[in-house]
């Protein structure tokens, strides 16, 4: 079916995308209280503690909303595309639409669909059919054998 393949994309996407976002957040901001930070070890200690944290904020947000506002932005997209009949438009309406739904939290959610668009159309691109419990098959199996 179609619609299980793109939110099971959208779903990869979004996993992607937040963490990677979190990543990067933790190394721009890694104290968000704004102390500062004397050395190298501090630095690197309050990233790895931010990253989490960020991690488990961001992902609930980009997994609900992003994904919803994903889709969104994807039918309005092709929708646009099929009426004015010219097929570059889709991505363009819809990269328009991530930064516009993006905007919700200035800075970080533009950031966040951003990085969500991006991931979104390399994994559409590569057009391979996700399935959301194919890995968890693949767990299963190595657990029971190890």
């Amino acid at each position: 079916m179609e619609v299980d393949k793109i939110i099971s994309r959208k779903i990869i996407s979004a996993s992607v995308s937040d963490s990677l976002f979190s990543i990067l957040l933790g190394l721009i901001v890694p104290n968000p209280f704004g102390e500062a930070i004397t050395s190298v070890p501090n630095y690197l200690f309050a990233v790895v503690l931010s990253t989490p944290v960020y991690l488990m904020y961001s992902f609930p947000a980009i997994l609900i909303y992003g994904v919803l506002t994903s889709i969104i932005s994807d039918k309005i997209g092709q929708f646009v595309s099929i009426k004015i009949e010219n097929g570059k438009s889709e991505i363009i309406m819809s990269g328009i639409l991530h930064i516009v739904f993006g905007l919700v939290m200035l800075f970080y959610s533009l950031g966040a669909s951003i990085l969500f668009f991006i991931t979104d159309r390399v994994l559409q691109k590569d057009n391979i059919d996700y399935k959301l419990f194919k890995l968890s098959r693949v767990w299963q199996f190595h657990y029971r054998s190890g």
